[in-house]
């Protein structure tokens, strides 16, 4: 007496009863709000809003907005990664046009960086279920986080005027630079990777056709307003009584850059096993850029598409690729010498001449004259101690005053001959990597696509020397994009072949 009595292979009852953590999940995502309760929710929702916009106006219809995207949005940032990265790839093609447009009255740039820390939160969360520390074993990934680490160590820099320059800039060279690891975590498939192109090639298309509205109808008001609110604006933009054109990007370097590792990506997947007509269509899209990108008038970037097809046809030596080498050197000789009164092409010319050049001149003076504080200052004189960030945070200071004009020498002058040691260590190591793993990828796919990863380092490598080629959106983020799928490559390819 007392005892229950259990039958021998009866189920026995589940007598828990049902949680609020039940109950909301059936609620809302089993039955989905179509309840009686849910429609009175949803109708007391659409009052309420529609008596806080009558009484305080379009803010509560702009927070409402927020919410209803905002939340999604978040949620596939940390839940789904690769829509995640969708947006951010997106947003780093488009976040400099729209903070022109002046439509939005938020600092755009702190969205960037909150999107990146959830994609660190993600990051972390995933390795906790789905360990994966090979990632962080590669020579790229380890001379990454060297420099990440380097970089944080500046906030110690003794020769920094500014730590609060330190915080501003640090988001820009530390931080992103972690989504190296995102992009190399969570690309997992070849289909991944072709939609990546793709939406790569859009913005582009986007970017380079926008530049040739501002070319020939001209621009819109609020960029006719950018264009005039600043004299310096006008004197860096203004060239022989043209406009240099800046499409959706922050400036004309940075617009042209983008354009020609744009081009650089097309080149090398046509070398891949593609249809002749989608390489029909490369083959378009690549002249498309070029002929946009010369209304950058950015003479720095007219020299990365020939200095990339030198290691092309060094990387994919043969008879024919040696006969096409020589008639595209002809036919460059050509446009570069050839007489002209047009003022693009004399601009186009005048960057494969740069000792006639005037702003060349003045810029080796610079640099020389800046090698002695290099020398003498192994860790710098901190971030952000040159630029708008030194003239803003430690006005007055002889950094502050000096112009760098170069990546190579910014990064030599805040953070040292030990920082530019290690940036150039990580260029070269990039494509070492890169051109060890196209001779061994067996795929021709992924070896293309490999190819063309290893042209466009080789050219953001020779750009971060006239110009800044790795601070400004997008040019940035597609960079560790670009490293991330070195070695994505290369998984995929010892995966297919089992030696993973």
């Amino acid at each position: 007496m007392g005892r229950e009595f259990i039958v021998p292979g009866l189920p026995i009852a589940d007598t828990k009863q049902p949680g609020i953590k039940d109950w909301l999940r059936d609620f809302f995502l089993i039955k989905k709000m179509n309840t009686p309760l849910g429609y009175l929710i949803l109708l007391s929702l659409c009052v309420a809003i529609g008596i806080g916009i009558a009484t305080s106006g379009i803010i509560v219809g702009a927070i409402v907005l927020a919410v209803v995207i905002g939340i999604p949005a978040l949620y596939s940032l940390i839940v789904y990664p690769r829509i995640g990265m969708t947006i951010f790839l997106t947003f780093a093609y488009l976040i400099m046009g729209i903070i022109r447009m002046g439509i939005i009255n938020f600092p755009l740039g702190t969205l960037m960086d909150s999107m990146e820390g959830l994609f660190i939160l993600n990051l972390f969360i995933q390795q906790k279920r789905n360990p994966d520390w090979k990632i962080f074993k590669t020579p790229i990934s380890v001379i990454i986080i060297i420099w990440i680490i380097y970089n944080l160590l500046e906030v110690a820099n003794p020769s920094a005027a500014s730590r609060v320059a330190w915080v501003f800039t640090v988001r820009t060279v530390a931080l992103v630079m972690v989504m190296y690891f995102v992009f190399l975590y969570n690309i997992r498939s070849k289909e991944f990777i072709r939609f990546i192109f793709k939406l790569w090639l859009s913005l582009a298309f986007f970017g380079a056709a926008y530049a040739i509205k501002q070319q020939y109808f001209g621009f819109f008001p609020f960029e006719e307003a950018y264009l005039h609110s600043d004299p310096n604006v006008a004197q860096l933009l203004f060239i022989g009584g043209v406009w240099r054109k800046f499409s959706i990007f922050s400036d004309p370097v940075v617009f042209a850059y983008s354009m020609a590792v744009s081009s650089l990506l097309c080149i090398g997947l046509m070398t891949g096993p593609l249809s002749k007509g989608k390489k029909r269509i490369l083959f378009f899209l690549m002249c498309f850029y070029l002929n946009s990108m010369l209304y950058s008038g950015t003479r720095g970037a007219f020299v990365l598409v020939p200095a990339a097809m030198i290691l092309y046809a060094i990387m994919k030596f043969n008879k024919k690729i040696l006969v096409l080498a020589c008639v595209a050197a002809a036919l460059l000789a050509v446009l570069i010498f050839i007489p002209t009164s047009n003022g693009t092409l004399y601009r186009f010319q005048s960057a494969f001449k740069p000792s006639e050049d005037a702003s060349y001149k003045v810029r080796k003076i610079n640099q020389k004259r800046i090698q002695p504080f290099i020398l003498s200052h192994p860790l710098g004189g901190g971030l952000g101690s040159t630029g708008d960030w030194g003239k803003k945070f430690s006005p007055g200071t002889m950094l502050a005053a000096f112009p760098p004009d170069s990546g190579y020498v910014r990064v030599a002058v805040e953070m040292g001959w030990i920082g530019l040691f290690l940036l150039c260590l990580l260029m070269f190591t990039a494509l070492k990597t890169g051109i060890n793993s196209y001779y061994s990828i067996k795929d021709p796919e992924l070896r293309s696509w490999c190819f063309a990863m290893v042209l466009i380092v080789f050219a953001f490598h020779i750009a971060n020397f006239p110009q800044e080629a790795l601070v400004q959106y997008p040019s940035n983020v597609y960079f560790y994009l670009v490293l991330a799928l070195i070695g994505v490559t290369k998984r995929l390819d010892n995966q297919q072949n089992g030696t993973a």
